[in-house]
C-alpha cells in the first residue's frame, strides 16, 4: 500500500457511516419537487418554519470545520440528524445541516487532493519528476477551450500521464471520448498514444472531420515544430487570432456520454424529477465553431489517425486473419522504429467487462484506462474493465450524470437491469447490503453545493410553476402522470396563465375546462407557499454532496476489493466551483 492509502476497512467504515445519515435523511432527496404541493411535502417531512431552514442554509455556510455529534445528545434531545425520533419530521435544522457536512466527502476526510496524488505517483514511480512533454511549448488551452474544459483537460492530463509514466505505458484508452479533447492534448503534450471509444458515432465523427481539417490549418505548426525553438512564439501565439467570449463564457462543450455539471436547467430537472427528465439526456450539444477552430489550429496534422470501420475477426477468414495480424505487426515495428508516432484514434463502439479490448485495438499493448466525465453506467463499467483486463494497468475515472445510473436493488427498476450487471452498487460490500438510493436521490446527487453556495441558485419560479400546474392537473384532469413531458415552456410563457396554456396544449388536454382567472386563482393560492418549496430545494442541494460520495465510495470499495491492485484512492482532481463533478476514482494494479 502507497502512502495516504485508506485501507478497505477504514473505507468500509466510511460507507456505514453515510449509509446511517442516508437512511434518515434520504427521504427528503427522493420527494419529487412535481409532487411537492400534491402530496403535502413540507408538513409530512418539516415541523420548522421555511425562512429558520434558510437562515441556517446560510449561516452554516460561513462556518469552517466538522463538528461532532455525540449519541448522548441525540437521545437526550430526542432527535438523530436533527429529525425526531417519534414523528420523523425535521426540528434541528443547525443539526441536519452540520451532519450533512459531516457525511460528505471533504467531512469524511478519505479524499487526496490531486498535488497529493502526483506527489505519491513521483516518489513511487520508476522515474523522478513530471512527465516529459512531447512538445517544446506547453499548450495555452485557454486559447481554444473555454475557461472550465480547459481546467478539466489541464488538471486530469497530468495525472494520466504520470499514472502513464510510473507503469512504463505509452498507451491510453478514453472510454467516452467524445470530440477528443482530453484525447487529443495527452497526444500531443505528452507523446502518448490514445484510442478514443465512444458510442455515438456522431462524436467520432467529429472526430474524423476534425483530422480532415487540421491538414488545412497544420501548417504553421509543423513549421514550429521543424525551426525547434527558432521562434519565441507558441505554437497558438503563431496560429490563433484570439477571439474575445471563448474562455467559458459560450457554455460547456459536451464531453463524452455525458457533462461534467448541470447547468440552471438541467438543474432545474433534476428537481422537479421523473416526468420532466428526458430519459435520453445524453445531451450532445453542438460545439462552439469558432473555440472548434482554434483548436483544430493549434494541433498538428500528424496528431489523428482517421479510424476506418473495422471488421470483428471472427468474420474473417483464415487468410484475411492472417493479413491483418502480419500488418499490425509491421505496423507496430514501423511506430517503434520511428519513436513511436503520436497518434489519436477515435473509434465508435459501445464497451463493457467483456468488451475483449484486443479485437477492438489490435496494436493494443498495456495501457492506461481514462474516463472524463463518463455519464450514467459508463462510470461503473469503466472500473469493471479495468479490474477484467489484465492489459490495463492503471484507471482514471471521472463519472457524472448520476441520475441515469442502473440500480440493483431500486424497487421501481424492475427488471430493467439483470443481477451483477446494474451501475449501482458496485462493490460486493453494499451488493450485499442490497442498498439502493432511489432515482430522485440520484439526481438531487447532481446538484451543486457550492455553485448554489456562492451564489449561482436555482431557478425557482420555474419549479413552482410546474408544481402548481401538477395541482391543477389533479383537480381537472385526473391525471398525475402523463406520457407526454411537458418540457421547457417555462422559457416560452410570459404569465403563469401562459405558462398553463402551453402546458395543456403540449400534454393535449381540454384548456377549455378553465378560465384565466381560474388558472390565475391557483398562482394566487400556492403563491405565499413558494417560500417552503425554496428551503425544501436547499435541503436537497445540501444532501447532494453525501448521496454523491456514497456513490463514490461504492466505486472505491469496489476497487478496494480487487487483490491485484496496489493503490486505489479517491481523488479531488478539479476546482467544484469550475468543475461540480470533481472527484476521480484512481487505480493502479501491482
Amino acid at each position: 500500500m502507497l502512502s495516504a492509502e485508506y485501507s478497505l476497512t477504514e473505507i468500509q467504515r466510511r460507507i456505514d457511516e453515510v449509509q446511517r445519515f442516508l437512511s434518515v435523511t434520504l427521504s427528503i432527496a427522493n420527494a419529487h419537487t412535481v409532487e411537492f404541493y400534491t402530496h403535502d411535502a413540507w408538513n409530512r417531512f418539516m415541523a420548522v418554519p421555511p425562512q429558520q431552514v434558510l437562515s441556517t442554509v446560510g449561516s452554516c455556510s460561513d462556518q469552517q470545520g466538522e463538528p461532532e455529534h455525540k449519541a448522548n445528545e441525540s437521545e437526550q434531545t430526542g432527535t438523530t440528524f436533527g429529525f425526531c425520533n417519534d414523528t420523523n419530521r425535521l426540528v434541528d435544522t443547525r443539526e441536519l445541516f452540520q451532519a450533512a457536512k459531516a457525511h460528505s466527502l471533504p467531512g469524511l476526510g478519505v479524499c487526496m487532493s490531486r498535488d497529493e496524488l502526483l506527489q505519491v505517483l513521483r516518489e513511487n514511480g520508476p522515474e523522478s519528476g513530471a512527465p516529459v512533454a512531447a512538445i517544446d511549448a506547453e499548450l495555452v488551452t485557454d486559447e481554444f477551450m473555454n475557461s472550465k474544459k480547459s481546467h478539466e483537460v489541464k488538471s486530469m492530463s497530468e495525472v494520466v500521464a504520470c499514472l502513464a509514466q510510473r507503469c512504463r505505458v505509452k498507451q491510453v484508452i478514453d472510454v467516452g471520448s467524445g470530440k477528443g479533447y482530453l484525447s487529443s492534448f495527452l497526444s500531443l503534450q505528452y507523446g502518448l498514444r490514445v484510442y478514443g471509444i465512444d458510442s455515438s458515432s456522431t462524436n467520432t465523427h467529429g472526430a474524423q472531420e476534425r483530422n480532415r481539417k487540421m491538414k488545412k490549418f497544420s501548417r504553421a505548426y509543423q513549421k514550429h515544430n521543424k525551426a525547434q525553438g527558432e521562434s519565441t512564439l507558441s505554437p497558438q501565439e503563431e496560429l490563433v487570432d484570439v477571439k474575445p467570449g471563448l474562455d467559458g463564457d459560450d457554455g460547456d462543450v459536451v464531453y463524452g456520454d455525458g457533462v461534467g455539471t448541470v447547468s440552471q436547467e438541467e438543474q432545474e430537472e433534476v428537481l422537479i424529477g421523473l416526468s420532466d427528465v428526458n430519459p435520453a439526456v445524453e445531451r450532445h450539444s453542438e460545439s462552439n465553431p469558432d473555440t472548434e477552430e482554434l483548436f483544430l489550429s493549434a494541433l498538428s496534422v500528424d496528431v489523428i489517425q482517421p479510424a476506418s470501420p473495422r471488421v470483428p475477426s471472427s468474420q474473417l477468414s483464415a487468410e484475411e486473419r492472417e493479413r491483418r495480424k502480419r500488418e499490425n505487426l509491421e505496423r507496430k515495428a514501423q511506430n517503434r522504429s520511428a519513436g513511436a508516432s503520436v497518434m489519436f484514434s477515435p473509434l465508435t463502439s459501445y464497451v463493457t467487462a467483456e468488451t475483449e479490448l484486443r479485437e477492438l485495438i489490435n496494436e493494443l499493448e498495456d495501457a492506461v484506462m481514462v474516463g472524463l466525465h463518463t455519464c450514467g453506467d459508463l462510470a461503473p463499467s469503466t472500473l469493471r474493465m479495468f479490474a477484467a483486463k489484465p492489459e490495463l494497468a492503471a484507471v482514471c475515472s471521472v463519472g457524472c450524470c448520476y441520475h441515469l445510473l442502473s440500480e440493483e436493488f431500486e424497487p421501481a427498476a424492475g427488471q430493467e437491469c439483470s443481477r451483477g450487471v446494474c451501475g449501482f452498487p458496485l462493490s460486493r460490500y453494499l451488493r450485499d447490503r442490497s442498498w439502493f438510493c432511489g432515482r430522485n436521490a440520484r439526481m438531487s446527487a447532481c446538484l451543486a453545493l457550492e455553485r448554489v453556495s456562492h451564489g449561482q441558485g436555482i431557478q425557482m419560479e420555474s419549479l413552482f410553476y410546474r408544481a402548481v400546474l401538477h395541482v391543477i392537473l389533479r383537480d381537472h384532469y385526473g391525471c398525475f402522470k402523463s406520457e407526454k413531458r411537458v418540457g421547457n415552456v417555462y422559457s416560452k410563457a410570459n404569465s403563469f396563465v401562459d405558462y398553463v396554456r402551453r402546458a395543456l396544449r403540449r400534454l393535449e388536454l381540454d384548456e377549455s375546462k378553465l378560465s384565466d382567472d381560474d388558472v390565475q386563482d391557483y398562482h394566487d393560492t400556492y403563491r405565499p407557499r413558494m417560500g417552503e418549496m425554496h428551503a425544501f430545494n436547499m435541503l436537497k442541494v445540501t444532501l447532494a454532496p453525501c448521496i454523491e460520495g456514497l456513490i463514490l465510495l461504492d466505486r472505491l470499495c469496489y476497487l478496494k476489493e480487487q487483490e491485484e491492485l496496489s493503490f486505489s484512492a479517491l481523488v479531488q482532481l478539479f476546482d467544484p466551483l469550475l468543475s461540480p463533478r470533481c472527484y476521480a476514482v484512481v487505480g493502479l494494479k501491482s
